[in-house]
């Protein structure tokens, strides 16, 4: 993919993304067949959007890495993307409905860097990448979806606009996460008061940080790596559910606590 349609198809979804307006498809001319050009595009993407004012891509999300979430996308693998720092919220966030084009919520496990993963390091396993980890909490991400119709369009352009990502709110951080079970954490949400689905640690590709490590062998691959301070969603244990003006979002992970969005 030339440096002309990459910088195109960036264009064009940070257009989407200042606009608020609904992507139909991108044009052949700039449009990603693999993941590879994807990433190239998403890199530019981060750039153009922080130079526009949505600042530091502050963490990082992967999506499809539990099979509900597989199911729901029709996408059997991992998919990452960024996460800006104006967009994070801390244990009880509070939204803008009207600032989304057509909000989603869902319930995450999330785990804070304490030190660098450099590519010399690759390739990780759970437990080398395990070793980075100074925190982990539960945390809400929060997603847009920004298409006409997101099930037409392919894997590599929803990798390139960060993979629905538009923010999160994270949990207070527990710094003794490694007593628990990862695997067999219970996690679950709720709307109004009601509960919308639940499910485990496990399902994150067999353990949590599976996924991490796969980000971080991902990133080494394209001569990027992960940073100390840098926070990773996991990915969602409950399928994607879409809110309106006025919900109220509860999610909690055992052990890790409990976080919480509005949206008015």
């Amino acid at each position: 993919m030339h440096a002309r349609a990459i910088e195109k198809a960036a264009t064009l979804l940070c257009q989407v993304r200042l606009e608020r307006e609904r992507l139909v498809r991108l044009p052949e001319d700039c449009r990603p067949d693999n993941e590879a050009e994807a990433y190239a595009v998403q890199d530019a993407l981060h750039q153009m959007l922080g130079t526009a004012g949505y600042g530091e891509i502050a963490g990082r999300k992967i999506g499809c890495t539990t099979p509900v979430m597989q199911q729901f996308l029709g996408i059997r693998n991992p998919c990452a993307g960024g996460v800006f720092a104006p967009t994070v919220q801390q244990e009880r966030g509070s939204f803008r409905h009207a600032d989304f084009s057509r909000a989603g919520v869902e319930c995450e496990i999330a785990v804070r860097l304490a030190r660098d993963l450099p590519a010399s390091g690759a390739p990780y396993d759970r437990d080398a990448a395990g070793r980075a980890v100074g925190a982990a909490m539960a945390a809400i991400e929060v997603v847009d979806d920004r298409y006409e119709n997101y099930r037409n369009l392919d894997m590599p352009t929803l990798i390139a606009d960060d993979f629905f990502n538009a923010g999160c709110v994270l949990g207070r951080p527990v710094v003794e996460w490694r007593a628990l079970d990862f695997a067999a954490l219970r996690g679950r949400m709720a709307i109004n008061g009601r509960e919308v689905g639940s499910g485990r640690g496990g399902d994150i590709l067999g353990h949590p940080l599976e996924a991490l490590a796969w980000l971080a062998n991902g990133l080494s691959a394209r001569g990027r790596l992960l940073q100390d301070g840098e926070f990773v969603l996991l990915g969602s244990v409950v399928q994607t559910v879409w809110v309106q003006e006025g919900d109220r979002v509860e999610i909690e992970i055992e052990g890790l606590g409990r976080a919480s969005a509005g949206f008015h």
